[in-house]
């Protein structure tokens, strides 16, 4: 080893420096440069930032000055607007609000050069279209933002010279910045001393042969098996003992100095610093990961997806809440609204927490009741905690959270307290900020508690939505509308003192939207007198609120959806005759088309419980009617808002489908759909089963219900019916034992037990809904069996019908006497016998199949006439446009006109044959009947 030692030749120095540049590339793994163990991360203050980001964008500037590039001067110009606008709290903080001198060089430039650019005509027409208007637009926006400016710019223009010296500011935190930015790893070698020659090649040998070493060893060895001699023993490696001995040899040799500190840097000085390193790489990464994690459940915080966790590995590094006043200030109503502004500054900013600034304003609440700096302070507050509730949620599509939402109805309530026991405060949005009274009555505070109810409506529905309303969550839900119906009231107490028409029309129809849909009972035993006259039903409730509307409200929307309300309130209680002229004064069914959907669906809605009304009370014509157009599309729940039914030719967009989610009505809103098709389908069975008897032989009838049809056809069409089971099943059964004038078997189909169940349960007081459907299956069942089986009877006694049929004899000899007088049934009533006398004018089956074939027939002539002479038009212009054609062509043309003409004949005299011979027939028939 003493070798290495040596002074050496040139050759073996040679030797030892190319053997370096060979293996000069692994150096980079294990001998590290003492840079990198001062490696720091470096932290800026404000200033330096904000200032770095200024003259970042005015270097832009000025380098896009320099191409004329004037679409890119503008974007630049309007990020250092920005820039400058995040500045503003450190320029005041620094500079005591003077604007600092290169910021106001760059304006003025800038300037300068925009109207240098601007006087060259010339110079504008050659640019091109972007850039010209780029330069329109910028050089507004310069002169809008430059009068901001104007006195400073002022008194830069009169001396530009001075030296900037806020300019040099951030240059010199930019050089320190750079200065103590992580630099990039430097592998170098040991430290050398220069003074002694010896040093670079003894070093460098060292390290050559270390190096070599760990490398024949496939760099099994580990930094950590390399320890002192001291601390080893029985360390038998030539490289320890000669490590000791240098150790134990005197130290007044430079050669010897030098060497102890090489194997301190290879063994124990590398050893040591390699395990700090990899302690602070382990460190550092730790505080990256919690800094990281935690920025992340910051977004989500602000997202409000998520909440804090504890972050595995790391400890979560907690947020100093900011102070809200100085231990020594002296609180006043100043520096109350001061917070406050300020506070409520940072509201929708992107690192806003949301949580935060909540808990902010209620302590800032809290500050002000305790100094009784007056009402009007504390509604200000109060009302700045409610928008920062309702932003806490960044979804508007979203429900609000329950806890949220229970804090929100909280301080509404307190709030609305508050203003009513405060006479002289006035609230609204016309009063601007400047015009604000907080000291004195009467208080004038900016904001609407009318806009904040509807925002709290909107926010109680989406709940509901949220909710499965099969749920008990649904039920727990649903109780806190008595609280809001609680704060609506106390809303409207509260503008009823201003008396402003338009508002009062809100808040009405806010309280008249969740008033109509509700069945009150007293109005039924108000009816009947069982409770005392002077009682205030929602009937009576309803009908005020109403009549305000239309009287007062200057807007359609409003108007038309209390009158669609009202409508259908009426309707739910069974005021049928008030609904349907209410519905029919206002004209609605002509202009509904033209609203938006929410009024869209209150109109389809409103006509589903009119219909239901018209059954309850026996105006079947009318109930189908009303129910018709929600039942012809097919679509009842989706124009009900009920839900969304699968479409066959195509499918929604998500956006879509998200806007008609929302349109949606919450559950306890719901109509019954199966009541509605029921009442729809019985209403068009009597209607229709007596028009299809009437007119059985009439081959121009028309339908009336198209639905009910398609219900008879699709059972028509199966081969084997068996008992019903479905609503529409029962339906059609009935259908077919009243066409044939069985009453009883359609009144045990549309009655029973599984009926009563899914369908006549439902209606309030259902015995008499089922009383009144057997009397009107009997009635039409008794018309069906006239039009059926009148060609049977010469003569029918009343007696026996009303036998058959269970009515009494007043009600049978109604009934024939309308269908006598309306012509429907060709025969008199004869009083003494007390019978209905047949005059069989009408004619008989065969007669009435005979005159169908007769229309047919005649139908075959004219349209076979009419392609005769269609053909013959052709054939004689063919003829003409090809006079020099073939004598087979005219032979062949001539014979099939022949024959078509022969054909026609035929046809012709068979017709007239059949029409002769059914005139005859008929006309002896005629005679032998009389």
């Amino acid at each position: 080893m003493s070798r290495f030692f040596a002074t050496g030749s040139d050759s073996e120095s040679e030797s030892s420096s190319e053997e370096e540049q060979v293996i000069r590339q692994p150096v980079a793994a294990f001998a590290f440069s003492d840079d990198e163990e001062d490696t720091k991360r470096v932290v800026r203050s404000a200033k330096e930032k904000r200032y770095e980001e200024l003259t970042n964008n005015i270097k832009q500037i000025r380098n896009h000055k320099k191409i004329k590039d004037m679409s890119s001067l503008l974007s630049s110009f309007e990020d250092l607007q920005r820039a400058y606008q995040k500045a503003i709290p450190v320029i005041q903080k620094e500079e005591n609000g003077a604007t600092p001198r290169f910021y106001l060089r760059c304006l003025v430039e800038l300037e300068d050069f925009i109207n240098e650019m601007w006087d060259d005509r010339e110079g504008r027409k050659n640019m091109s279209k972007n850039n010209s208007k780029s330069l329109t637009s910028l050089r507004q926006k310069l002169r809008k933002y430059n009068k901001d400016f104007e006195p400073e710019l002022a008194k830069f223009r009169e001396n530009p010279d001075l030296g900037d010296e806020d300019e040099e500011q951030p240059k010199e935190a930019d050089e320190d910045s750079e200065d103590e930015a992580p630099r990039p790893q430097v592998f170098k070698k040991g430290p050398s001393e220069p003074s002694e020659p010896k040093a670079p090649k003894v070093s460098t040998i060292l390290s050559t042969v270390m190096l070599q070493y760990l490398y024949l060893c496939n760099f099994t060895l580990s930094i950590r098996s390399f320890q002192p001699a001291g601390d080893d023993d029985e360390g038998s490696d030539d490289s320890i003992d000669w490590g000791s001995d240098s150790e134990s040899s005197s130290e007044s040799s430079d050669d010897e100095d030098n060497y102890t500190s090489l194997r301190e840097r290879f063994l124990k000085k590398t050893t040591d610093r390699t395990e700090d390193e990899k302690r602070e790489r382990r460190k550092e990464r730790k505080e990256k990961e919690v800094r990281r994690t935690l920025g992340k459940k910051k977004d989500d915080e602000e997202d409000g997806e998520g909440e804090w966790e504890t972050v595995k590995g790391g400890v979560a590094i907690p947020s100093e809440k900011p102070k809200m006043f100085a231990k020594d200030a002296e609180i006043d109503l100043k520096l109350v609204l001061k917070k406050l502004s300020e506070i409520v500054a940072a509201r929708g900013k992107k690192r806003t927490d949301r949580r935060e600034q909540i808990e902010l304003l209620h302590e800032l609440a809290a500050v002000a009741d305790a100094h009784h700096l007056g009402p009007a302070i504390n509604v200000k507050i109060k009302l700045a905690i409610i928008s920062s509730i309702f932003d806490y949620n960044p979804k508007v599509s979203d429900a609000m959270k329950p806890e949220y939402w229970a804090k929100l109805l909280e301080r509404i309530s307190e709030t609305l307290d508050l203003l009513l026991s405060v006479e002289d405060i006035v609230i609204g949005e016309n009063i601007t900020e400047e015009g604000e009274e907080f000291e004195k009555a009467p208080y004038k505070v900016r904001g609407c508690v009318l806009t904040v109810v509807e925002r709290l409506d909107e926010e109680f529905t989406k709940l509901l939505k949220e909710c499965d309303p099969h749920s008990n969550e649904y039920v727990q839900r649903l109780t806190d509308e008595k609280r809001v119906c609680a704060i609506i009231d106390k809303v409207q107490k509260f503008l009823e003192k201003t008396s402003v028409p338009s508002d009062l029309c809100r808040i009405y129809l806010r309280k008249v939207e969740h008033l109509y849909y509700k069945f009150d009972p007293n109005v039924i035993k108000l009816k009947k007198g069982e409770i005392e006259a002077g009682t205030e039903t929602s009937v009576q409730v309803m009908d005020k609120l109403c009549k305000y509307i239309y009287d007062k409200d200057v807007t359609d929307r409003l108007r038309t959806r209390a009158i669609l309300a009202h409508v259908y309130h009426h309707a739910l209680h069974d005021n049928w005759f008030q609904a349907r002229d209410l519905i029919l004064m206002s004209h609605l069914q002509e202009t509904i088309h033209h609203s938006d959907p929410s009024t869209q669906i209150l109109y389809n809605r409103t006509m589903a419980h009119l219909g239901l009304c018209a059954f309850r009370h026996a105006n079947i014509k009318d109930s189908h009617n009303c129910l018709v157009d929600l039942m012809m599309t097919g679509k009842t729940k989706e124009l009900l808002a009920q839900g969304l039914m699968p479409q066959r030719q195509h499918e929604r967009s998500k956006e879509q489908e998200k806007v008609e989610k929302q349109r949606q009505m919450p559950f306890h809103m719901h109509i019954n759909l199966e009541l509605i098709e029921c009442a729809y389908l019985v209403s068009a069975m009597l209607i229709e089963i007596p028009y299809m008897a009437a007119h059985e032989f009439d081959a121009r009838r028309r339908m009336i219900s198209k639905t009910f049809y398609q219900q008879l056809r699709s059972s028509e069409r199966q081969s084997l019916v068996g008992p019903p089971e479905s609503m529409r099943e029962h339906v059609v059964a009935a259908s077919k034992a009243m066409r044939n004038g069985n009453w009883q078997a359609c009144a045990e189909f549309i009655i029973n037990d599984k009926m009563n169940a899914k369908v006549w349960d439902l209606f309030y007081e259902a015995d008499k809904v089922r009383e009144m459907l057997v009397k009107l299956i009997k009635e039409e069942s008794l018309r069906t069996y006239l039009f059926t089986y009148s060609h049977v009877y010469s003569s029918i006694s009343m007696q026996t019908l009303s036998d058959m049929f269970q009515l009494d004899r007043f009600v049978i000899h109604s009934i024939v006497s309308k269908m006598i007088m309306n012509e429907e049934l060709m025969a008199s009533l004869d009083d003494p016998s007390q019978t209905v006398v047949m005059h069989r004018s009408e004619p008989s089956r065969l007669q009435s199949l005979a005159l169908q074939l007769t229309d047919k027939v005649n139908n075959l002539v004219d349209s076979n006439e009419r392609i005769f002479e269609m053909k013959q038009g052709k054939l004689s212009s063919n003829s003409r446009s090809q006079g020099g054609s073939c004598e087979l062509g005219k032979r062949l043309s001539v014979f099939s006109r022949v024959t078509r003409v022969q054909i026609a004949a035929k046809s012709l005299v068979w017709a007239k044959k059949i029409v002769s011979y059914l005139k005859n027939f008929k006309a002896i028939s005629d005679g032998v009947a009389s």
